[in-house]
Order: C-alpha cells, then structure tokens, then sequence
C-alpha cells in the first residue's frame, strides 16, 4: 500500500503507528481559526465534548513548546488562566527552558526552582514523571550526580537510553568498578539511534578508567558507522581500522565481499572477523547467499562479542535463509544476552536449529519457554509442542466493574485529551491509569474503552493481561457489518483483513500518516484512485477516503488484489501491502530453493514490514479463533514460498 521507506517517515519513535493525528496550530492572537472536526469515535457519545477557542491555543501552546521555543510558550501559557489542563499548560511553559531549539539539553540551573515546584505540585502523575526524566537530562548534562541520583531514584517509566547513561556515568564518577558497570552498559548500548551525549560520554569514559576494552569501544562506534553515524562512531570508539569496510559494505557488499576476500590477509584476524561480519549484515540485508559464507568465516575467526547487535541478528537469519542450522545455531548461542532476550525469535529459532540436530529433548525446553507467548512465534513454538493456537478461556467482567472505570482521572483526562485529537498526550494518560491494574481491572478498562469507542485503547489494554484474558478484547472487531459483506463478496479472508487493520490503523477511523494514507486500511491515496477505477468506483475523490464504507472497500479490494497478483500468498501479499508488490515479487525471486513462511517473514531485509507481516498473520489466526471458533495452523497459513522470477505488476 505504502513504501516501508516512506511508512518509516511517519512513523513516532515513541513507537506510535501513526502521525498527522494532531491538528493545525493557529496563533491565539490571529483571526479565528474554523473548529477542528472530532474523531468519529466520539459520534455516537451524547454530548461529545466541544473544541474551545482555549482548546485551540492550547494546541497551538503544544506545537510550540515542541520547536522549544520559549518566547512563544510564555506567551501562550500566560493566556491559559485557569485551563484544565494545568500541569500540561506548565509543562509546555517549562520545558522549552529546559532545551535548546535542537533538542539537546541546555544544562543550566535557570528553570531549576520551576521544575522542583512542578515536580511537587503534580507528584505521581505521569506528566511529572515525564518531567523529570527530561530534567534528568539537564543534571546529567552539568554533572550534577547527587541530585541526578536522588531524581533518578523517583523516575518510574526508566525508558531513556541517554538517562541510563547517565546514571552509569554517575556510578563511575562515584568510583564504582568499572568493569562491572560495562558489563552493565551491555544491555543500554545497543542502538545508536538513542545513544545522544550521554552515551558517546559513557564509552570513551569506561575505557579511560579500564572497565571497557579499546576493541569494545570500537564496536559500539561501529554499531553507529554501520547506521550511518560516523562522527558518533568515532566519539564513541575513535578511528575504526575496518571503517572503509564498513563503508564499501553499505555501498555495495557484493563488491565488498569479492574484495575483501582477496585482502583478507592484510588485517589481524580479529578485523578479519568483525569485517566478515558487517560484509554479511550488508549481504543479508540484500538476500545475497554469499551471506552464509560470510559468516562462517565470521564464526571461524570468533570475536562473536564485538558484532553488533544488527550484525548478530542477521548472522541468524542468513543462517535461515541458507537452511544452515548449525549456523543458526552458532550465531544464537554467541549473541549478546541482552539482545537474545529482547526478541522471542531467537528462542523459537534456537529450538529449530537444536530440532533440526536431532536435540528433540532441548528443542521442546526452548518451545516450552514460548509457550504462553501469545505472539507469532508463541503461536509457532505451541505447533511444535502439539498444541493447538485457540484462543484462551474468556475472564468476564462485570457491569459495576466496567462502570467504575468512568471515574479514573486518567480515562477522564485521556478522553478529552483524544477529543483533541492529541493522541500522544492521550496514551499518556490512559497508559499512566493502567499502571499496577490486575488482568481484571484490565478487562475491565478494555471494556469501558469499546464502550466509548476507542478501540485501540481497546486493543492497547487488553493486550497486557498475563493470566486472564479476553481475547474478543484484544481481537475486536468493529464495523464488521460494514467490512463483512465487502470481503463476502470479494472472497477475502475476513479473520486476514481484520488483523492488517488491526496492524495499520488500530481502528483509528481518523488515523492519517504524512505521506498521505488515511482511515482504517491506511490507503494511499494514488493506490485509491487506482483500485476506484478498476471496480467501477464512479466519482470518486480522495475527499472520500475519510468515509468509513469507502475505505473498507477500497482497501479490501487492493488487499485481494495484490493476493491474487502474488499467488494466493498470505506472507507476500501482507508484505505487498506494507511495502508494495514490486519488492514482494523482488524478495521472492532471490531465494534459491523452497522456503517456509515463518523463514521468509523473518528474513525479509526491512524491519517494519518484517514486523507488521509477522503481526498481521498472528493477528489473522487469532480473529479466526474469536469470530469463528477456528483456528488454522500458523504454518499452514504462512505456508512455503517457491521462488519465481518477477514479473511487472501494474499494482501501485
């Protein structure tokens, strides 16, 4: 439907699936603006809560105070007298002191008697915490270690990268061992992309004090060259003796690989792994089957510790795609703990490899351990284990639970915020609420957000139970009377269209990205235009796509399409969809003989599109299970994929 390219564009690095949500800013001192339209889900509430000339320049305080741009934040705040939104009116006031207009922390001590009266007027509220984890930034910046530990202590959500790195910076300046806080810093460095000052402070500082190797420092640095960082990777490590291999193999790792063979000779063998090793990334990136060679010679020479953690991911996955099991094998067994944990795969694929040397005993432990996983690989690791993926017994909830739910601050506050159209302020709060909940108070705060129709807060809450479940919660499914004779009609798997939607737009009728897609099916708006014309959509105009009904159609019949263009395959057309049919056909061409599903999926080189095929699918066996008391064996729908020339395709 839309490029994995421009789809990565839009998407927030809070890990939110969607931007454009917030509306137009105007200026409060300007001529009236015309009152923003309300999420549909609000239509059908008696009295939906009316947007205010304040509501607007509070908006307007928001866009502000996210350019950091103090004059104007004072400016609108002092406007925003007695504003429900208090502690939000004073925190887009404060925090733009708090930074300068690129981001980064200004260190001073001019806002400090600001934060600590904010800090104590809204304690325990998620704003507060939200607070302190950007004034944590500042005491880290002027090392300010006695009050940055005492904030730190406080901190509950603890998700800032450069934060962690600042508190190890803290120990150590503090005279804590450091070759026990590298140890540490294992399980923080491992993506560039939220390293900032704190962490390309922490690497050079570990290795002055002898905690960390020059070799270690040097393949965090490298971690960040082969993202693209350069001058972070040379803070971060200083000059890197395999650097123009890390750059020729970005370029072009086919030539990268012919090259390095013939010079091989010229480095230490420890450079000879770790270059072995970025060839292969770059190779596997490319679906090239030197990959596997490349990595076994990786895996000859060691060093196994200093890839990086993209590097020791796709040493697996070039492993699958060549069916190298005792490389597979190898490249797990070798990984970074912390990065063998973070994703269940690597357990799922751990018993495969294990399984496929004949360990049938190890094999069904690492099964076992996915067991009440409820994700794709779960759902695959309960095949091994002979166990059927229905979905679990319903916990029902009750009406005096439900209702007691109306009157929990965060709802409250998240509803209106929503009303705004300000999402990511609204998450904040109900997410907030949710902290510390039991499964049934969970349930029960599911329940109340399908009352009120939010329903990806209906999917976002229900999806954290551990032991009582309602998967009718976390599975829903809207608009069916709409969505159901479309699919009937077109012979389209219903169970599959529910989990794409329940992947692209969560239910978020007014859901819109930057490049452009929109509504339930995120179209794209060339893609609509296409699909119109070619089912006799007649009069159709972009303005449309907003309508529910049109949507659906649209949407669901592009889906059939690319199915149909891509031989009835649930993995490539799921991918055809996220990332456009030319690449699935491309993808497909370059395996080298008949390959599982589950192998494909994992081995497709871009990360959404690997992810949202994997969840689309996952999502797809579990909407059978609730709608129809069916479920199909995951591997079965994932199916085996042939390779095959690519032909054309007009499909946008």
């Amino acid at each position: 439907m839309k490029s994995a390219v421009q789809k990565r564009k839009c998407r927030h690095l809070a890990g939110i699936f969607f931007l454009g949500l917030a509306l137009a800013a105007n200026s409060a001192f300007a001529e009236k603006p015309k009152k923003p339209k309300l999420p549909k889900s609000y239509e059908s509430k008696a009295a939906p809560p009316e947007i205010s000339d304040a509501d607007r320049m509070f908006i307007d305080l928001r866009e502000a105070a996210k350019k950091n741009d103090v004059f104007r934040t004072q400016q609108l705040a002092g406007s925003l007298v007695n504003y429900p939104f208090d502690d939000y009116v004073a925190y887009f006031r404060i925090k733009p002191q708090l930074f300068d207009s690129a981001g980064g922390a200004r260190g001073d001590y001019s806002a400090d008697s600001q934060v600590v009266a904010f800090l104590n007027q809204y304690q325990g509220t998620a704003l507060a915490d939200r607070m302190r984890n950007d004034w944590l930034l500042v005491l880290g910046k002027r090392k300010d270690w006695s009050r940055f530990d005492a904030e730190y202590a406080k901190f509950v959500l603890d998700d800032d990268t450069q934060v962690k790195c600042y508190s190890l910076l803290s120990k150590l300046s503090q005279g804590e061992n450091p070759t026990k806080l590298a140890m540490d810093s294992r399980s923080v460095l491992l993506d560039p992309g939220y390293f900032g000052q704190a962490c390309q402070e922490l690497v050079p500082s570990l290795v002055a004090a002898g905690g960390m190797t020059p070799s270690e420092a040097k393949a965090i640095g490298r971690a960040a060259s082969e993202r693209g960082y350069d001058t972070m990777a040379r803070r971060l490590g200083g000059e890197d003796p395999i650097a123009e291999i890390v750059k020729a193999a970005k370029a072009d790792p086919a030539k990268a690989y012919r090259d390095f063979s013939q010079n091989a000779s010229r480095y230490s063998k420890e450079n000879q792994a770790l270059a072995w090793g970025v060839i292969g990334q770059f190779l596997a990136k490319k679906l090239d089957p030197n990959a596997d060679d490349a990595y076994r010679l990786q895996q000859e020479l060691g060093y196994n510790e200093l890839l990086s953690a993209e590097t020791q991911e796709w040493k697996v996955r070039a492993g699958l795609r060549a069916k190298d099991w005792a490389l597979v094998k190898n490249a797990i067994e070798g990984m970074n703990p912390a990065i063998r944990s973070r994703d269940p795969a690597w357990t799922y694929w751990y018993g495969r490899a294990l399984k496929a040397e004949g360990q049938d005993a190890k094999a069904k432990e690492s099964f076992e351990m996915l067991d009440e996983q409820y994700n794709f690989y779960g759902q695959l690791a309960r095949e091994e284990l002979g166990k059927s993926n229905n979905a679990p017994s319903r916990t029902k909830v009750f009406d005096q639970e439900i209702e007691a739910m109306a009157s929990r601050k965060g709802f409250i506050r998240g509803e209106r915020l929503y009303a705004m159209n300000l999402r990511f302020e609204g998450n904040r709060e109900w997410n907030w609420e949710l902290r510390n909940m039991t499964d049934k108070q969970l349930l029960a705060a599911a329940e109340y957000a399908k009352r009120i129709h939010l329903y990806d807060r209906v999917v976002n809450t229900a999806d954290r139970t551990k032991q009582e479940h309602d998967f009718s919660l976390r599975y829903p499914t809207p608009f069916r009377d709409e969505l159901s004779p479309i699919a009937r009609q077109i012979d389209l798997n219903l169970a599959w269209a529910y989990g794409l939607i329940r992947q692209e737009s969560r239910f978020i009728m007014n859901a819109s990205s930057s490049v452009g897609a929109s509504g339930l099916m995120q179209v794209m708006p060339n893609t609509a235009k296409y699909v119109a014309k070619k089912i006799g959509m007649t009069n159709y105009t972009n303005d449309k796509l907003s309508d529910t009904n049109t949507n659906l159609t649209l949407g669901s019949n592009y889906l059939n399409m690319v199915l149909i263009d891509l031989d009835g395959s649930w993995v490539l057309a799921s991918a055809a969809y996220n990332a456009g049919p030319s690449r699935s056909k491309l993808w497909r061409e370059k395996l080298t003989s008949p390959t599982e599903g589950a192998i494909f999926a994992e081995t497709i080189p871009f990360t959404e599109t690997r992810v949202y095929v994997k969840n689309v699918l996952s999502n797809a066996n579990y909407y059978s299970s609730v709608m129809n008391g069916q479920t199909q064996s995951l591997k079965q729908r994932l199916g085996v994929i042939a390779p095959k020339a690519a032909t054309q395709t007009e499909l946008p």
